[in-house]
């Protein structure tokens, strides 16, 4: 990437004239702001993290500062060259700052956890997303025609379904890791939110599409068809730079001690290749970098030298934390300098009571449904599942979404959604966010999980437990759907044979039962580095 590419991203689009001298030094000024911004948010962080004062999360904490001095400057006399230089612009959030923290969360998943709760993960982030899309949808097109919202038309209703169903628990996320809860519980929020993301991008870009054709008469067939092009097209490119990669590190030789320099830049390129790839493609470039980072994590990670290990860990962990630091005071001074259509408070209300309702049909529906396929001693609590829909925070990914429905919506509808989503993130993020710890206790899920690290407890009865399928047989009730559900977990089972006989030996320089051995130390170092991970 060229040095300039943010400059002339985050560049005013107007210099009235001024001297390339003078912009040289708003730009000076506007960059120092932000390092400023930055700096105080780690260090405030710091402090509240170390004085247990969860109240203020780091989120909120980044978001707060953001608001503050965002606020500060719109009632000063602030030059217009500088404040510019904090325009939320869409193309640089989704070229730079989201990149590096997808790719961490596909990165840093616990093989163990995830995997072994993959079929409810599956089901809350991609069937439940698209279940939150919909009702919410629906719900607000009924609001308009009943006169409670701002009416929009049904397609621009589903599209803010979309956008606002994507969920961010960075807060949430630390919380758990500071608190200690549940593996499971932990395995399902982290894989919800870092799947969902890609569902909500995914759905959004395709009910802008059918927005677009709408004249054209595309049927309900030709949208899931065009969804699953997306969303399938960029996991099989994803998956696809991942296993190259893994081929590339294991046959290239680079693990050498004089060639550990050119390993990493190989190693941080990828995940860039993969996003580009799927970008170039039309397809999802977020879809995309997240497996590509679950596929680089499993199987080119073991074939680095220990040093790169250690060095491609840290880094991602470093970028992540930078990005998703920024992101939130990048988007509280945003916030605070945007023009807002606050004329329709009712939609900012009503809308907070649909995504709540929205976000119980994903939850409760799709944790039914897991159920049903496990024996009671695997089935998900329903304290689990209260805590799961009170996570549903909103973060980056509405607000960009949102911020882009501006340019794709006609006047007033895109700055009413713009408006409705800023309030809800501010909202989840202070009130949400600061009352999660309370929630937790209250719950009783806090210190499940406490002394272990993910992916090192899954040998004791630890609430609901992979599936394991000797018993199963007599408990069938008969009843087709749990037949068809247990299906589905022997074929996630299968797959677990098949990586370990057949796909770990071929990406990697050792055999399935080292790599079980590998992945033990590995999640829990992971960790280790990790708990910095989720700064938001």
């Amino acid at each position: 990437m060229s040095i300039h590419d943010p400059h002339q991203l985050m560049a005013p689009a107007d210099s009235n004239g001024t001297t390339p001298a003078k912009e040289q030094q708003a730009a000076g000024v506007g960059i120092l702001l932000q390092i400023m911004m930055l700096v105080l948010s780690f260090v405030l962080g710091h402090v509240l993290r170390r004085h247990k004062f969860y109240y203020l999360p780091e989120a909120s904490a980044s978001l707060l500062i953001g608001l503050i001095v965002g606020g500060l400057a719109n009632i000063s006399d602030t030059e217009t060259s500088i404040r510019a230089w904090f325009n939320f612009h869409e193309e640089f959030f989704f070229l730079f700052l989201l990149p590096p923290i997808i790719f961490q969360s596909g990165f840093s998943l616990s093989p163990k956890p995830f995997f072994s709760n993959f079929g409810a993960i599956v089901t809350f982030a991609i069937l439940g997303t698209f279940i939150a899309s919909v009702v919410t949808g629906v719900l607000v097109y009924l609001g308009g025609l009943m006169y409670l919202t701002y009416r929009l038309p049904f397609v621009e209703c589903l599209m803010f379904g979309a956008l606002i169903s994507a969920t961010d628990p960075v807060t949430v996320l630390s919380i758990f890791q500071e608190l200690g809860t549940d593996t499971n519980l932990y395995a399902l929020v982290f894989g919800e939110s870092v799947l969902n993301d890609a569902m909500a991008i995914s759905l959004y870009r395709t009910m802008s599409l059918v927005r677009s054709h709408a004249s054209s008469g595309e049927n309900f067939f030709m949208v899931i068809v065009r969804f699953l092009e997306t969303f399938v097209g960029s996991m099989s490119a994803g998956v696809g730079v991942g296993f190259t990669s893994a081929l590339l590190f294991k046959y290239a030789g680079l693990d050498i001690d004089n060639l550990q320099n050119l390993e990493c830049c190989l190693f941080v390129l990828f995940p860039y290749f993969s996003y580009m790839l799927a970008e170039g493609l039309g397809l999802s470039g977020i879809v995309s970098i997240l497996f590509t980072g679950m596929v680089m994590k499993h199987y080119t990670y073991s074939n680095l030298s220990e040093n790169s290990q250690r060095f491609v860990s840290a880094f991602f962990h470093l970028i992540s934390s930078l990005a998703e630091t920024f992101v939130f005071i990048y988007m509280g001074f945003d916030i605070a300098m945007e023009k807002h259509s606050w004329s329709h408070v009712g939609f900012i209300f009503f809308s907070i009571i649909f995504i709540g309702v929205a976000r119980a049909a994903n939850v409760f529906s799709c944790a039914y449904l897991v159920n049903l396929s496990r024996p009671a001693h695997r089935q998900i609590p329903v304290k689990h599942q209260k805590a799961l829909w009170y996570s549903g925070l909103r973060g980056a990914m509405a607000f960009a979404l949102a911020l882009q429905s501006v340019h794709d919506l006609p006047e007033g509808h895109g700055q009413t959604i713009f408006t409705a989503t800023t309030a809800i993130v501010v909202l989840t993020v202070l009130l949400i966010g600061g009352s999660t710890g309370t929630m937790l206790e209250a719950l009783q899920v806090v210190g499940d999980g406490h002394e272990s690290t993910l992916g090192e407890t899954f040998d004791g009865n630890h609430g609901y437990m992979a599936p394991s399928y000797e018993d199963d047989e007599e408990e069938s009730s008969g009843n087709r759907i749990k037949m068809k559900l247990k299906e589905l977990h022997k074929s996630a089972a299968s797959f677990t044979a098949l990586d370990r006989n057949y796909l770990t030996p071929f990406f990697t320089s050792q055999n399935g039962d080292e790599a079980e051995e590998f992945d033990e130390p590995m999640s829990s170092s992971s960790r280790a580095v990790g708990s910095f991970h989720g700064h938001g």
